[in-house]
């Protein structure tokens, strides 16, 4: 990809679902550019249109109207270049850990050593080493986030799409893994838009914040997030912080 190309594109990008009323307008011409290596945030009222939007920046759904360019040509479907970590880790609890990291290898046909290598280097980097064995109903929450991440990643994805993946969590365990986020991204370097209620957890995370407005979702704010790096817990107690945090909240309402 042509580091000055966006790695992703939305124009005028509509979605209406149809349901027994008529139908529900969730997007409304959302227009957007994701660069590559960028760490993009999306936050916004419940029900403004967020999971949908990043289903559409996936292929798992078609626009009713507009288009999503995926590092400059029309995205038609799931692409294997683009990994996807949903609210829900979804492991296979019959399988363990490296087992489950390395299954989309296995769907692609990679044979068993190089699965198992690629796997086992993303259980090092995600923190999980001496639990590659481990099956799922033996690990606490954020290590089975952790797992999911390491999963989403193992294919080498150039934009990975993260829906809500620490909302099932506690705080203290929420804020570690925001900040394992960051490293693994920083290791990674791949291209990140991620959904979050958290107006503290998308300003620590991102180079850009985006505000969904009520449904029909349209971008209300696109802002910029002039913390420097690396970021630090810490950051969140700084006026400079906090006057971000406001200002994103009155988008919001």
């Amino acid at each position: 990809m042509n580091a000055s190309e966006p790695a992703l594109v939305t124009r005028n990008l509509s979605m209406v679902y149809p349901n027994g009323d008529g139908s529900l307008h969730a997007l409304h011409q959302v227009d957007l550019q994701v660069q590559p290596q960028e760490f993009v945030c999306v936050v916004g009222p419940s029900g403004c249109g967020k999971t949908t939007l990043l289903h559409l920046l996936a292929g798992l759904l078609t626009p009713s109207s507009g288009e999503v360019l995926f590092e400059g040509k029309p995205l038609r479907g799931p692409r294997r270049h683009i990994g996807f970590v949903f609210q829900q880790t979804s492991l296979m609890p019959w399988r363990s850990v490296v087992e489950n990291i390395s299954l989309p290898l296995e769907l692609q046909g990679v044979a068993e050593d190089e699965r198992r290598h690629r796997a086992m280097e993303l259980i090092e980097l995600v923190g999980l080493a001496g639990f590659e064995n481990t099956h799922p109903h033996n690990l606490s929450g954020g290590m089975a986030q952790r797992v999911a991440i390491a999963r989403a990643l193992v294919h080498e994805p150039n934009i990975l799409l993260l829906d809500e993946p620490f909302g099932a969590l506690d705080a203290l365990t929420r804020e570690r893994m925001a900040s394992e986020l960051l490293r693994i991204w920083s290791a990674r370097t791949v291209t990140v838009v991620m959904v979050t209620h958290s107006i503290s957890e998308a300003l620590l995370l991102s180079d850009r914040l985006l505000v969904l407005s009520e449904r029909p979702g349209r971008v209300r704010l696109d802002l910029p997030v002039p913390l420097s790096r690396p970021r630090l817990l810490e950051m969140t107690y700084t006026p400079r912080f906090g006057e971000l945090a406001q200002e994103v909240r009155a988008a919001i309402g």
